[in-house]
This record gives structure tokens, C-alpha cells and sequence, in this order.
């Protein structure tokens, strides 16, 4: 297959985005073969793998992977695929086994990847070197607040110099909410469904895309916040009134929208018919005022983190995949969080608000994927295929290093789209890891096809 020549289709310079990133195969090839094959992904939390033996099935770009915990408590993110003759090695989405086992000619590897059985292997195999064929392992892992991320890139940059000044935000997300590092565990399972739309368009909604509030207009008129009171609308309480929001984009692609409190706030009351329920978020708000000081103000919104894992920070908490099934299809996983040590009346109420917000069930959710699949069939047509898209929206607003790290606008913008693309362009065009941490600048974009 032959190179596109992405710099043709991603002009950022004049904000301006051919469709055919949405739709042409070639292109979904390319990303397989020179993105998803060296940024860091996320795979799971090793919440879901919690006791020897544990496996989960994730996904890599298009790759089934074993997020696996071995009979040491070791955490490992192994190619699904077994070495004798391809077939899968582990068919159950999750579980707990002392080996994986072939179904098609039975050999089998522990759950760290090594190869430890071969039917009638000292006669049929006679100085083979088992070693030599242990299950595929990923060139590097990390564990990150108990979210596990990995990368097929042996030069990858390690995980925190790739998630760079973008750290302080997914923090908002994996910290307790009382301000303790880490504490998060994954919240009843997994949320699979699939959509036909391209995977670039839920990341680049992700990554700050406040412009397309009119769409949840049915929603914000009735309130499904977490605490369902009457006389509350919107999607969400109240927690973010008054403050500053700020759309930041990172030079690995990364893209957030966070808020700032004007000042230290003092609680609301949300939830004074459930006293329990009242009494923990009100510890929480006031103890991360406590430890954080001034840096309490933060307040988490959503992001992604390049190329396709974004977050919701607080309403709802989670952690999203946008898994590549072609061009125009993409298989969704969204893994919710909730401070481990969480009362179970706050488990339950958590519980009930995520429903209503998020999959395909979700009130708010089904406003995005009907946007979504539209604008990737708007992508099809021969005739709109020749003109892009126009990505212009607060073109030099931002600025960098103000008032958090990254480069900063505190408008509505579309920075964080263009620079999304921008990256997505260098690893297509395959240039090297000091262009795609934006430490050197790569080939100057040239203007979208039309």
C-alpha cells in the first residue's frame, strides 16, 4: 500500500480538514500500520484484574490483547494471538486460569506469556526453543494510578514524558475525590457498543468540544445530574458555576477542557434528603481543599489523551476507548470509576447517574452518536469529498503557559482539533519521536485537498 500524503489533507494552518480522513481505507490502514503501532494506548485498570490469574481481553488499535496478572501479582499485555498458528489463545472477554490454552492444536502459555506446553513436543519438535516462541508481549507497559497503558514502540518516549503538562489534568480523573493520589477502581464492568462513525471523531469531541452543547438542548432542559433533585436542570449539578474554563492542547496531540474555581469555594448542598450520601461528598469537596490548597481550584471537564483513550473527569467519571473497526465503524468502551473506598450508598446513586448519561442508553450520549455517524456518512459523498472542513473556530486565541501548562485559550476553540491532527499527521507521514512529542517541527502542512 502506498503512503497518502497526509500533509495534503491536514492544513492547520488555515484550519482547514480534507473528509478523507474520515472515510478512506487507505488511510485506516495507514493509521494501523504507523499510529496504533507505536503511541501509548490505553488497555484497562488493573482493578479489573485484581488476584493471580486474572485475565481481561482489551484491544490495541484493531489487535485483540490479554491484560493478564500472573501467579507473582506481575501485570502483563500480551498479543492474543498464539504462535503456532494464529488462533486466539484467550476467546472469554475476562476470567481467571492458571494457562491459556489454544483451542485449535493446544498449545498453551502461562499467564505471563510463556510458552509452557506442546502436545508430543519431544517427538514432533525435537530442539525447538520454547522460549523463543512465548506469547507476543508489548515493547513497554505502564501503570499509571492503576490505569495500565502499553505501546508496540520500543522508542516510545516512556508513558509520563509522552502524557507530559496533560498528567495534572488526567489526575482530576484517576485521584481520589477527597485528593489522595490514585483510589480509583473500575466500576462495574465494561461498556461495549458500536457505532458507524470513524474513531477520530468521539476523540476530537473529547478533547474540548464545547461548541456543540445546542445538540443536548432536550437534555440540559430536565436534570440527570448525579443527584436528580428537583429544580435542577442540565446534565450535570452545578459543580462548575462561576468558574473559568480553559481549552488546552498539548504538543503530543493531547486536548483538554478544564475549569477553574474563581476561588475556594465552599460546598453546595446537593443531597440533604440522603445524609450519608451528603456527609461523603461534602468530606470530599472540603479534604481536597484541605491537601490541594489553591490547587483545588482545578476542577476536571474532559480529555483525550492521543490517539483515541479520553475521560469525563467527574460527571460521570470515566475512562473511554474508541476502538478502530474500519473507516467508518468504531467499537466504543467506556470504563467508569469510583473512589474504591466509596460508601455503597455512593456506589449505588453513582450507579444510576452514569445509566442515564452514558452508552447507548444514555440520554446525553445518543445526541453525540447521532452527530457523529452523520457527519461520517457527510464524508462519503463524491461531491462533498472535495471540500474540507473548516476547523478556523478561535484560530490565535490561545497562548502558552496560562493559567495552567499547555498551551491555553480561555475561549471556546477548535486549537485542540487542529493540533489533534496536526500529530495524527506526522505518525501517517511517519516522522520521528522528537516530531511527535513536538519537540521539532516536522514538514509545514500544505492546503487540504479540495
Amino acid at each position: 500500500m502506498a503512503r497518502l500524503d497526509t500533509d495534503r489533507l491536514v492544513d492547520t494552518r488555515n484550519g482547514l480538514i480534507s473528509r478523507e480522513l474520515f472515510v478512506n481505507k487507505d488511510l485506516y490502514q495507514q493509521e494501523l500500520e504507523t499510529l496504533f503501532t507505536r503511541a501509548w494506548l490505553f488497555v484497562g485498570h488493573e482493578s479489573l484484574i485484581p488476584n493471580p490469574g486474572d485475565y481481561f481481553v482489551s484491544r490495541m488499535g484493531a489487535e485483540s490483547v490479554i491484560l493478564s496478572r500472573d501467579k507473582a501479582g506481575g501485570i502483563h499485555v500480551l498479543l492474543n494471538t498464539c504462535r503456532h498458528r494464529g488462533m486466539k489463545v484467550c476467546l472469554y472477554d475476562e476470567g481467571n486460569t492458571t494457562h491459556f490454552t489454544c483451542p485449535y492444536h493446544h498449545w498453551s502459555y502461562a499467564t505471563d506469556g510463556q510458552l509452557v506446553g506442546v502436545p508430543q513436543y519431544d517427538t514432533l519438535y525435537p530442539g525447538m526453543d520454547r522460549a523463543k516462541w512465548s506469547l507476543i508481549e508489548v515493547a513497554q507497559m505502564a501503570n499509571y494510578k492503576g490505569t495500565i497503558w502499553a505501546t508496540w514502540d520500543k522508542d516510545a518516549p516512556p508513558f509520563l514524558d509522552y502524557l507530559g503538562a496533560a498528567k495534572e489534568h488526567l489526575d482530576l480523573a484517576l485521584d481520589c475525590r477527597d485528593g489522595r493520589e490514585g483510589g480509583s477502581e473500575a466500576f462495574l464492568g465494561v461498556h461495549k457498543w458500536i457505532i458507524p462513525c470513524n474513531w477520530k471523531l468521539p476523540a476530537e469531541n473529547f478533547c474540548g468540544d464545547t461548541y456543540h452543547n445546542p445538540s443536548h438542548r432536550s437534555v440540559d432542559m430536565i436534570g440527570i445530574g448525579p443527584s436528580a433533585r428537583s429544580g435542577t436542570k442540565g446534565r450535570r449539578d452545578d459543580e462548575l458555576k462561576g468558574a473559568q474554563h480553559v481549552w488546552v492542547s498539548f504538543p503530543a496531540g493531547h486536548g483538554i477542557h478544564s475549569a477553574i474555581q474563581p476561588a475556594m469555594m465552599p460546598y453546595a448542598e446537593a443531597f440533604r434528603d440522603t445524609p450519608v450520601i451528603e456527609e461523603y461528598f461534602r468530606h470530599c469537596y472540603e479534604e481536597r481543599q484541605r491537601r490541594l490548597g489553591e490547587k483545588s481550584r482545578l476542577l476536571p471537564f474532559v480529555g483525550t489523551i492521543f490517539p483515541n483513550s479520553s475521560y469525563h473527569g467527574r460527571q460521570p467519571r470515566s475512562i473511554c476507548m474508541w476502538h478502530p473497526h474500519g473507516p467508518e465503524s468504531t467499537e466504543v468502551w467506556r470504563i467508569f470509576l469510583v473512589d474504591k473506598d466509596a460508601p455503597a450508598e455512593v456506589k449505588d446513586l453513582l450507579r444510576h447517574f452514569y445509566m442515564r448519561y452514558s452508552g447507548p442508553a444514555g440520554m446525553t450520549e445518543q445526541d453525540d452518536m447521532e452527530n457523529w455517524n452523520y457527519a461520517t456518512a457527510g464524508a462519503r459523498g463524491v461531491i462533498a469529498r472535495r471540500y474540507p472542513l473548516n476547523y478556523q473556530q478561535s484560530m490565535g486565541a490561545g497562548k502558552d503557559d496560562d493559567p495552567v501548562a499547555g498551551h491555553v485559550s480561555v475561549q471556546i476553540t477548535e486549537e485542540n482539533s487542529r493540533r489533534f491532527y496536526a500529530r495524527w499527521s506526522d505518525y501517517l507521514a511517519g516522522r520521528d519521536w522528537d516530531v511527535l512529542m513536538g519537540r521539532r517541527d516536522g514538514t509545514p502542512r500544505r492546503a487540504a485537498a479540495e
